[in-house]
């Protein structure tokens, strides 16, 4: 038994109404967006303030009243935020050390594990980078800071058993 098989090729349009593989880039729209943002960088470390300000405003709660749901969802909320906007700040160490807090906060068993003074050095240490205007992963000082936390961060999820 033979059956005949057509084999329809159809064109790919789209690619030549984007302009190839990635698509064209506007080179005048990318100018206009670097400059904007080179405007707006004069406002970037009072945004971080801001940011860092919310997070010491969180701990000053948990201070307060204590370690609960709530505010534990706000202190990783807050961390994660500066985690995804101390680089666009020209903070990467910010970045950096809010990860680690994140790793150790990312799920509620973790929070409700997390040891406050581990959670409180890595605000010290944001606070610390921004103070010292610490703005490379390379830093002495920097470096050794956010190996330090990282390991500590680790170290505390191997034991609790949450080291994902």
């Amino acid at each position: 038994m033979s059956e005949k098989v057509q084999i329809i090729q159809v064109p790919n349009t789209l690619r030549a109404k984007v302009g190839g593989r990635l698509g064209a880039l506007d080179s005048e729209a990318i100018a206009k967006a670097e400059a904007a943002l080179a405007d707006l960088s004069s406002q970037f470390e009072d945004w971080l303030m801001d940011e860092i300000r919310k997070l010491e405003d969180v701990q000053a709660r948990i201070k307060a009243e204590g370690l609960n749901p709530q505010n534990a969802d706000q202190l990783f909320y807050r961390a994660h935020d500066l985690k995804g906007l101390g680089t666009t700040y020209g903070f990467p160490l910010i970045t950096r050390i809010s990860g680690s807090l994140c790793k150790m906060l990312d799920e509620e068993e973790k929070r409700a594990q997390a040891p406050w003074k581990l959670v409180e050095a890595h605000m010290d240490a944001i606070r610390a980078v921004v103070r010292g205007q610490i703005k490379t992963e390379d830093h002495p000082t920097g470096k050794i800071l956010s190996e330090t936390l990282e390991a500590r961060v680790k170290e505390h999820l191997d034991k609790i058993g949450l080291n994902t």
